[in-house]
């Protein structure tokens, strides 16, 4: 299974109208025919102004048969490309392989956090997601995570991984409940120096997201 990442930056105030048409149009032509939509969600606190959207397909080369017969489909060219075209100021993709597949929340009603962190080159990532993985049940006594992935194009030596809270208070109480962890310590006190860069991005479901 591969998984791609999709971030698009819109203009400013364009993005009711990214979301809207994403929504309707295009998951009325695309529905899961050419790829499955894991999630789509909007940025709320970090980069601003980005519609992010995951799709999984069963291999590299059904994804660049779905992607090329998609975009023979006329009413893909017709109808959403020119509607969303004026709006985009970039796009970025990213290819991941899932180290964990994601799994919806119990509940629905969620923000959702991206962490992206680049491991330092020669090795770096395999030792954070080593170290990660295996102090992952403790961290999810406080929250559970959603999916955790690996990059296979677009950024190199960089883990995915995608976490739901029911509010950005149980955010921050999840957190700090972690912080205080014996097990959780002991990570944080190897695992940061295997890494060069971390970003974390707050995201808000569209209406259409099967992740909510």
């Amino acid at each position: 299974m591969i998984y791609e990442l999709r971030t698009y930056t819109v203009k400013p105030g364009t993005l009711g109208d990214m979301i809207k048409a994403a929504s309707t149009v295009s998951r009325e032509i695309r529905k899961d025919d050419y790829g499955k939509l894991e999630g789509y969600w909007s940025t709320e606190i970090g980069p601003l102004n980005q519609v992010l959207h995951m799709w999984s397909y069963n291999s590299f080369d059904e994804r660049a048969r779905m992607r090329a017969e998609l975009a023979g489909n006329s009413r893909w060219t017709g109808e959403y490309v020119p509607l969303i075209r004026p709006l985009l100021v970039r796009q970025e993709v990213r290819l991941l392989s899932a180290v964990r597949a994601p799994v919806a929340p119990m509940t629905t009603g969620n923000v959702y956090e991206l962490r992206n962190y680049r491991a330092k080159p020669a090795g770096g990532l395999k030792q954070w997601l080593d170290a990660f993985t295996a102090v992952l049940p403790e961290r999810e006594k406080y929250s559970k995570i959603v999916g955790l992935w690996t990059t296979e194009a677009g950024q190199p030596n960089e883990a995915c991984h995608i976490w739901a809270y029911p509010s950005l208070n149980a955010r921050a109480e999840a957190r700090g409940n972690a912080m205080k962890d014996p097990a959780w310590q002991e990570f944080l006190g190897k695992g940061p120096g295997f890494l060069d860069e971390m970003h974390s991005t707050i995201m808000l479901p569209a209406p259409h997201s099967p992740l909510q």
